[in-house]
């Protein structure tokens, strides 16, 4: 269902993140992000000492991590197009401190550690996060073909660590049904 009409408004900011997985063919991933920031009213960037107009990119960065299959970093790159300051294409450089991280548990916080503040670009250290999303979907029909990490119990971790998955959802009662506890469907006769 979608969104009620709006009120009458009138559009200021569009920003639009396009975030991408390639399986290369060497079998390592590329996973890829592009951030645009436009406005659509003339834009005062006072410490260029101009002003940018309606639909010029405020911000035009693109990120490339290349990583394996269990999510290791090999390459981490960044370039920034258009900002609104004349240093901060210059952060773009501190992107390649992710090589050798692996994306996962604790992902976020090692992007604050290494990225955060006045160590990184605010903007790029965002699009990381969805990154991270990316590369997961980029692997999933291997990930699903898998029952992946169990507890002691053997009960796959992957249960209950989403709505999805929640253990009384029909996902949880197709793929592994032993775990299932949610209502049983009525006998057809």
């Amino acid at each position: 269902m979608p969104l009620p009409p709006p009120q009458p408004r009138d559009e200021l900011h569009l920003r639009r993140i396009e975030v991408r997985g390639f399986l290369r063919h060497d079998g390592l991933l590329d996973i890829e992000a592009h951030i645009v920031d436009t406005k659509s009213l003339p834009f005062e960037v006072g410490s260029q000492g101009r002003t940018l107009p309606p639909g010029e990119h405020l911000h035009d960065m693109t990120i490339r991590l290349t990583v394996d299959k269990a999510y290791l970093i090999h390459e981490a790159l960044a370039v920034t197009e258009a900002a609104p300051h004349l240093v901060c294409p210059s952060a773009a450089a501190s992107i390649a401190q992710l090589k050798g991280l692996t994306i996962g548990a604790g992902w976020n916080r090692a992007i604050r550690e290494k990225l955060g503040g006045a160590k990184g670009c605010t903007h790029l250290s965002e699009l990381l996060a969805q990154m991270a999303t990316v590369a997961f979907q980029t692997l999933a029909p291997e990930r699903i073909a898998v029952t992946g990490p169990l507890d002691a119990n053997g009960r796959p971790l992957k249960i209950d660590s989403c709505y999805a998955y929640a253990s009384h959802r029909d996902m949880v009662r197709v793929r592994w049904p032993e775990h299932y506890d949610g209502p049983v469907a009525a006998e057809r006769p």
